[in-house]
């Protein structure tokens, strides 16, 4: 526990030297957030400044090994620069897909050229990734996805079509499950990696209710990929889909923009509605942030749970549908406690009389309807939870 503390007093001592207060004001949509990559704009340069300081200990990716760019912190040192991160508000230095979903699976799977050539440039925020799994026609049955990869002798010829590629038109390298054999199903899926700039690559926005277009439809036409950037073995990415499903739903319920405990709700409604006695005024709404309150609280106890589950070795693997479906009923629930805290406020798209975090409200709120989609759907998981953890079986 000792040298917890010590680890613990020097962490706070460099993150109050080295985190750039300008970074403090809120975040008002996902375009603020620092995505890193090779077209990556900093709106404020001390968010570049923010991502290389903590690039350079590893502490984009705190737990990976030192070799690879990482960290190299046990899970209770990064328990503690996390608390630490939190304490004084601060800001992700990176959000990655490939922190958050490729890199986990490419230190179970990839090779070690591999690993050494993408993890350092993803903890560095080099490289921005996108995800290409869902396709028309594959998407909660991810398995019958038909984007053709064939074996050209020295390369591989993809040609298909991918959907909901999220920030596929920013990315510059996509992860991709790709069918290398057409007479088998599951086990005629493989894994491959390839640079978003390879010629037959056309990525389109698409428009959403909320204005944003944070998802693409994604084609490929005879791209070529060479060889050695398929990641485990031919016709096994099934089983790496699914891993990597896991840690898209861990990352996905570890939070999401701005505060998920209620407290922000609760700082909004009293701004808005007013206060009695240093308690919302509107006795119905501060019932609902207090249930909202309550529930973010035992999610965050649960996600411990199931950390604490995992470093003893259990598999957690289907725990993950139970955080995923959670995470995206509390963000749609404060999301939609905002709207309601603003009052007509909230009611403001563009233009004067509203401020940035107003217009940001009820983009939030579209944009949160997602949540609940995106990373499998919560009717998928909620199967997923009722047949692997609770062990219920079908009717017959």
């Amino acid at each position: 526990m000792a040298q917890l503390d010590d680890f613990r007093s020097e962490t706070r001592k460099w993150l109050e030297a080295n985190y750039p207060p300008s970074l403090n004001e809120p975040l008002t949509s996902e375009d603020d957030m620092t995505w890193g990559g090779r077209r990556a704009v900093y709106k404020n340069p001390d968010a570049k400044l923010w991502l290389d300081r903590m690039a350079a200990r590893g502490w984009t990716a705190p737990t990976w090994p030192k070799e690879y760019g990482g960290g190299g912190l046990t899970p209770e040192e990064a328990r503690v620069l996390n608390q630490e991160l939190h304490r004084i508000n601060a800001r992700h230095a990176l959000s990655s897909f490939g922190i958050s979903m490729l890199g986990p699976v490419m230190l179970e799977y990839g090779n070690e050229e591999q690993k050494r050539e993408h993890l350092p440039k993803i903890v560095r925020g080099e490289i921005r990734w996108c995800q290409g799994y869902s396709e028309p026609g594959a998407g909660s049955d991810l398995a019958s996805l038909r984007t053709r990869c064939e074996d050209k002798g020295d390369h591989f010829l993809i040609n298909g079509q991918k959907i909901w590629t999220s920030y596929a038109n920013h990315a510059d390298w996509i992860f991709c499950l790709v069918r290398t054999d057409t007479t088998k199903k599951h086990e005629g899926i493989s894994f491959i990696l390839f640079d978003m700039t390879t010629p037959g690559i056309e990525a389109r926005p698409i428009k959403l209710i909320s204005g944003n277009s944070p998802f693409c439809e994604t084609f490929f036409t005879d791209v070529k990929v060479p060889k050695a950037n398929l990641v485990g073995k031919l016709n096994g990415g099934w089983e790496i889909a699914k891993r990597l499903l896991q840690f898209e739903r861990q990352s996905i319920s570890s939070g999401t923009l701005g505060s998920s405990n209620g407290i922000e709700v609760e700082e909004v409604a009293k701004a808005y509605v007013g206060e009695e006695d240093g308690r919302i005024a509107d006795p119905d709404l501060r019932s609902r942030i207090a249930q909202h309150r309550m529930e973010a609280r035992a999610f965050a106890l649960t996600i411990r749970r199931v950390e604490e589950e995992a470093k003893a070795g259990r598999n957690v693997g289907p725990a993950t549908s139970i955080l995923k479906y959670e995470m995206a009923k509390l963000n749609q629930d404060r999301c939609e406690l905002l709207v309601e805290s603003m009052g007509t406020q909230a009611f403001g798209w563009e233009g004067e009389g509203f401020s940035p975090r107003e217009i940001a409200a009820p983009r939030g709120m579209l944009r949160s309807k997602g949540n609940s989609i995106e990373g499998g759907t919560s009717e998928v998981n909620l199967n997923v939870v009722a047949k692997r953890v609770l062990g219920l079986l079908d009717h017959q």
